[in-house]
């Protein structure tokens, strides 16, 4: 998840080098199989331990292992070690393998903690129905929406994040970048398949926000060494920096962000009683109007006429429940941080980014920018209650601090100059070497980190063929860049994921 989209300038993500990885000498592991002092090729630095959860009124049995796995140099010197929290169901003897799923959160900087206790392990994080924060003590609750039942859960700790680690605080700068963070993962996945013995099995990929980003990077690569994915899982996607970027001269983000300001002020009653009717017949209003008129309007720039610059304030004080004469101040142009703080001003309150259902007092009115609401909602109970669950649950100790949402990574290094970072071409690319690969797209209505119109644009521009473009689902759901913090919308999420799954094994069988 990213909760602090990292926007920087930056440009299309290059060709990566083939990652490289040195095989460690096997150590006593904890008991995986019943069999006291199995020798297994993992760290040592590992907890293994038994559970049941009931998905879908059905119980399973499973088996959660939370570790290290080191990082090695070209000349096998210890790098970093990533830390993991896997779950797997047995299988009898001869059956085929289970599907995989290797699932990132965003950031750059966060640690899988928020899918892993939000959306798809056996245990989540219970929040208020609707997603907002409950009173304190926080508690954990079996998942009955887990993804579990459909696959093997691999939840991934980019270095910086968690309790991964670079070795020395000199490499860490190494990891902090687009490349770095990539090709480590490359090796985590790459050692995780050989030391599991699961080659043979079907493999997805799952991230969330800029997990999507790195997710799409690292299928490109991963098809160099070998491993043809299943599918992608993508979780309030950005792929391209450009979309979401509020910079002098890129007037994309402020067309693709309009339909969520209409989303937002529609669940807030900011608009007019005819639009307030449908909310997906009026979010399809702005959104044809985005791409049409007011699209042509921002082109146009300072040559609208009087009468033109007018009708355009009209239409975006309409679209936006911001009055016309703060739209006409902003010359058209109303970035996502500004909506915020004035969507609710007269109230006194602003409205969360990341969940724009999420409002809270606004006690500082003349600043211009402040807190947001979904963050203040979401990091006490996951923070709590992760470091409580891998300690007293899982069994892993440790003294370091688990890093949820950023404090683990400094200055992230997007690498070049002059542009956006962009993955999309490697998802073109990818889908282009394996047609048998599926896509899935998720995005939330009230999601201004990532908004879905974004995806959109970035998903009908990836130059793909009519059957690739067949590869591709896309889902929207009546929540937030988190959309599963809210109770149906995760219950929603799981059966459409079900059904991704088994078209996408379907169609690999055929």
């Amino acid at each position: 998840m990213t909760v602090f989209l990292l926007i920087f300038v930056s440009a299309a993500v290059p060709q990566l080098q083939a990652a490289q990885a040195h095989p460690l000498s096997e150590t006593k592991a904890a008991d995986k199989e019943g069999e006291p002092g199995k020798t297994l090729p993992i760290t040592a630095k590992t907890a293994v331990t038994r559970h049941k959860v009931s998905i879908g009124g059905k119980e399973y049995s499973y088996t959660a292992t939370a570790s290290f796995l080191p990082l090695t140099s070209e000349a096998g010197e210890p790098e970093a070690e990533i830390f993991s929290t896997s779950y797997t169901i047995d299988t009898p003897q001869g059956a085929p393998k289970r599907p995989i799923m290797f699932v990132f959160n965003g950031g750059p900087g966060a640690a899988s903690a928020w899918l892993h206790l939000g959306a798809l392990g056996p245990r989540r994080v219970e929040m208020l129905p609707d997603g907002n924060l409950p009173a304190p003590p926080f508690r954990l609750v079996d998942n009955g929406s887990s993804w579990l039942d459909l696959g093997d859960l691999v939840f991934v700790d980019p270095v910086g994040t968690g309790y991964s680690r670079a070795g020395k605080p000199d490499l860490a700068k190494g990891y902090a970048s687009v490349r770095g963070d990539i090709e480590s993962l490359l090796k985590f996945v790459r050692l995780y398949l050989t030391r599991n013995e699961r080659w043979s099995s079907p493999v997805y990929l799952v991230g969330e926000s800029y997990g999507t980003f790195r997710c799409a990077g690292m299928a490109d690569q991963l098809a160099e060494h070998g491993v043809a994915l299943n599918g992608i899982i993508l979780i309030s996607s950005v792929l391209n920096f450009q979309t979401i970027s509020f910079d002098n001269g890129n007037d994309l983000p402020y067309q693709l962000f309009l339909p969520s300001y209409t989303a937002t002020a529609w669940y807030h009653k900011k608009l007019a009683p005819e639009l307030m009717q449908d909310l997906e017949r009026t979010v399809t209003e702005a959104e044809n109007w985005a791409g049409s008129e007011y699209q042509l309007a921002l082109n146009k720039g300072d040559r609208l006429t009087p009468g033109e610059r007018r009708e355009v304030v009209a239409k975006l004080s309409r679209y936006t429940g911001l009055s016309p004469a703060m739209v006409d101040n902003l010359n058209l142009r109303i970035d996502g941080r500004t909506f915020v703080r004035e969507l609710l001003r007269d109230q006194r309150r602003t409205v969360g980014y990341m969940d724009s259902r999420f409002n809270a007092a606004n006690v500082d009115p003349a600043a211009s920018s402040g807190f947001d609401p979904t963050v203040t909602t979401i990091r006490p109970p996951y923070t709590s209650l992760v470091n409580n669950y891998l300690r007293e649950e899982l069994g892993f100790k440790s003294d370091l601090e688990y890093y949820t949402l950023g404090g683990g990574i400094g200055h992230w290094d997007w690498e070049t100059k002059n542009g956006y970072a962009d993955t999309s071409d490697n998802l073109r690319n990818t889908m282009a070497k394996n047609p048998y690969m599926k896509v899935f797209v998720a995005s939330g209505l009230f999601d201004l980190a990532t908004p879905h119109f974004a995806t959109d644009y970035t998903l009908a521009h990836l130059g793909l063929t009519p059957p690739l473009r067949q590869n591709i689902t896309t889902h929207r759901y009546r929540s937030g860049h988190m959309m599963y913090l809210e109770k149906e919308s995760l219950a929603q999420l799981k059966r459409d994921v079900a059904d991704f799954i088994a078209a996408s094994s379907k169609a690999a069988n055929q």
